[in-house]
């Protein structure tokens, strides 16, 4: 069966970025200052820091229904049937609406929703996952297992910098946030499982980014020592706004932990970044596909 894989641009993924004809990337939705944006069609990375540097009021929202069904429509035209990888649940309510549509009469049988816990660069982990396995001829049900049976198999630690955005964004109180702020907490927040936790405070970046890889070789000694022989270890960084940071923090990765690749250096997902701002930085760890 010809097999097409879709996503949502939470995933971070440009709409070519991946040279094949079976992936389709649907633009999440966001409202600023009560106005409709499309995350890489009408609003890119540069304007939305230019909106949210500004003080404008950014807030995240699901894709419509009709968007989702427009996207398998197309994707059922070329191929047989969908391996869909949303955002994860525990993030969004857009996986729970994607596997409702899924059952129903026109897409049942042809569309699979993965609920694969995850967000940003170990997203788009799980997207390159399933083009290689479609490429090595595995079936939509193989790939679903595979996807759904690893989806812990992930690790990311972000930096934030200024806790105003999660303030704003209720993520934490106000009282919390002015604390944190006088006494120049950082904190490191951790998504295992797809939920956003607290980690550790920190006072300073250098001491951040010691604690993020510290944490990584932690992970390495403990939750990733079973290895299949058809998967590996992979390690991405991820930032907002500033990508220099995550430069610079690609060095000292790369000679604390020099036997894992870096795969990826990319923006986090604009709605990630709507909740932490400015200049936050990720250290992201996946077990990925031979």
């Amino acid at each position: 069966m010809k097999i097409a894989i879709t996503t949502d641009t939470n995933a971070g993924i440009k709409q070519n970025e991946f040279d094949c004809d079976n992936l389709f990337v649907l633009p999440m939705p966001f409202l600023i200052d009560g106005n409709e944006y499309f995350e890489e069609v009408n609003l890119g990375s540069n304007q939305f820091f230019e909106f949210q540097l500004g003080g404008s009021n950014i807030s995240t929202s699901q894709p419509s229904i009709a968007s989702v069904q427009q996207l398998w429509q197309n994707a059922l035209k070329q191929f047989d049937c969908v391996i869909h990888i949303p955002m994860s649940s525990s993030l969004s309510s857009s996986c729970d609406t994607a596997k409702m549509l899924a059952n129903e009469e026109e897409f049942k049988g042809k569309v699979f929703v993965v609920d694969n816990q995850r967000i940003s660069v170990t997203q788009k982990q799980s997207v390159a996952d399933a083009l290689l396995l479609t490429k090595q001829g595995k079936s939509a049900k193989e790939i679903v297992n595979y996807l759904e049976t690893t989806k812990k198999d992930s690790t990311i630690y972000i930096l934030v910098p200024d806790l105003k955005y999660l303030k704003k964004g209720g993520r934490i109180t106000s009282a919390v946030a002015a604390i944190a702020t006088i006494l120049k907490i950082k904190p490191i927040l951790q998504i295992q499982g797809g939920k956003l936790d607290s980690y550790a405070k920190v006072i300073n970046t250098k001491m951040a980014k010691e604690k993020m890889i510290s944490a990584i070789k932690k992970d390495i000694e403990s939750r990733f020592t079973n290895l299949q022989q058809n998967q590996k270890l992979q390690l991405a960084i991820a930032y907002t706004y500033d990508k220099s940071i995550a430069e610079d923090f690609m060095q000292d990765v790369k000679n604390a932990i020099p036997d894992l690749e870096i795969m990826y250096v990319d923006p986090l997902s604009l709605s990630v970044s709507c909740h932490i701002g400015p200049n936050a930085l990720a250290l992201a760890m996946s077990v990925v596909v031979k």
